[in-house]
């Protein structure tokens, strides 16, 4: 559970990097989850949610896109 935790916290360092923002916001929706579920004693609710957490660093990894404004009318 910790090693999950701490790869999506790396993830959304690096997807979300220099967009404080962005950071935060995923940085407080990490902490909220985890701790939300911290006392889950079923096995199995615990492996979904391990499934879940996996299923959402893999979608930050590979569906987010961060663009950059470089001309007014260019990203």
């Amino acid at each position: 559970v910790l090693k999950l935790f701490k790869l999506l916290h790396r993830t959304r360092q690096e997807v979300f990097k220099n967009d404080t923002r962005a950071l935060e916001a995923a940085r407080q929706k990490i902490n909220e989850e985890f701790r939300n579920n911290q006392d889950e004693t079923s096995e199995e609710k615990i492996n979904e949610l391990l499934k879940i957490a996996s299923d959402v660093e893999v979608i930050l990894r590979t569906s987010v896109v961060q663009a950059v404004h470089t001309d007014s009318d260019k990203i």
